[in-house]
């Protein structure tokens, strides 16, 4: 018990003394305290300003594709995955689809994780808490879609919805490569991925929902980890390992919930400011809260498991393969 509240106290510190850094810069850069938390300070908001100023330039230059992003970033929604995309992807692949759906809800549960420890800001709150604007206030403006009340790095909407399309595009690439001779076609596939994400990534930067960091980095580790779980989702497996899974990513992030809570970091913070900043009330995404997403995560986990061992889902499989084998039983029949 004492050596836990040692290291309370002295993360505590750690904070107050970043803090304290922050604010003298911001009232007078050369009183900074030395290289450590003040440096890394100068070099943040450095970053940030940048992309309010992205942000801003976007709104203001650009106005004419605001439908454009709105509707490219609900898109790009990670709900959408398993409204449409899942769906769509099983109706035309048994194993694609089921990739989707594994993908999907591994892929955010590591964003619900990593939100929790990288304390990621908001543009839309950050622009009023950060205290640069308030002489000369940024010309950006908040719409239905900015929201949100989780961190923000790395951004939910690049990283598992590229995550999860990974397995769509290679797919669809190894089909156009198995009847295009022409270079340029087989790479379609994975130029519309690539265009798609850029695009869902500056409609979350126009939204003010994301910082550009943020983008990048959840652009990366979205392709990455698509690459890495594609050809390692589990197709054939018993009902208890769905199950423990879902158990798993129940437990396992209620852990890092309550261990970063005993540390006396406060989890709440995002939908704090959120709740504050927020132009509208009725604008304020509850669903976008962490413990939803992990509730569609464990959940979907379990209901996988469930679908590919109903007696329902074997009887189709079995009336697919014989109506397979007719069909081939017919063909050879009709060579000879």
């Amino acid at each position: 018990m004492q050596r836990r509240g040692q290291d309370s106290l002295e993360l505590e510190a750690r904070l107050r003394l970043s803090y304290i850094n922050s604010k003298v810069f911001r009232e007078d850069p050369s009183k900074s305290r030395g290289p450590g938390p003040a440096g890394s300070w100068i070099t943040m908001e450095s970053t940030l300003n940048a992309g309010i100023a992205m942000a801003e330039a976007m709104q203001n230059q650009l106005p004419w594709l605001e439908k454009v992003w709105l509707w490219v970033t609900f898109l790009g929604d990670p709900k959408n995955l398993y409204l449409f995309y899942f769906p769509a992807a099983y109706y035309a692949s048994r194993r694609v689809g089921v990739a989707v759906l594994w993908i999907s809800l591994i892929t955010e549960w590591l964003n619900l994780v990593f939100k929790w420890l990288l304390f990621g800001d908001r543009p839309f709150w950050w622009v009023h808490e950060s205290g640069y604007y308030g002489q000369a206030p940024a010309q950006v403006h908040q719409y239905p879609s900015s929201c949100e009340t989780g961190p923000g790095s790395p951004s939910g909407h690049c990283m598992i919805t590229g995550a999860a399309l990974w397995p769509i595009m290679t797919a669809i690439s190894s089909q156009v490569a198995s009847r295009a001779h022409s270079r340029w076609v087989r790479m379609m596939p994975s130029l519309v991925y690539c265009t798609f994400l850029l695009a869902v990534g500056l409609s979350r930067i126009f939204l003010l929902a994301h910082f550009p960091h943020q983008v990048l980095s959840g652009l990366i580790t979205g392709a990455v980890l698509g690459w890495l779980m594609a050809p390692r989702v589990p197709m054939e497996r018993e009902l208890s390992f769905y199950g423990l899974t879902s158990l798993a990513l129940l437990l396992g992030a209620s852990l890092i919930y309550w261990t970063l809570f005993t540390l006396g970091l406060d989890l709440s913070w995002s939908i704090n400011l959120a709740s504050k900043w927020c132009e509208r009330p009725e604008w304020v995404h509850m669903d976008s809260r962490p413990f939803a997403s992990l509730s569609r995560d464990s959940g979907a986990a379990l209901g996988l498991g469930i679908a590919l061992h109903s007696p329902c889902y074997a009887q189709k499989g079995k009336s697919s393969s014989c109506l397979f084998s007719r069909v081939h039983k017919k063909q050879s029949q009709q060579q000879d």
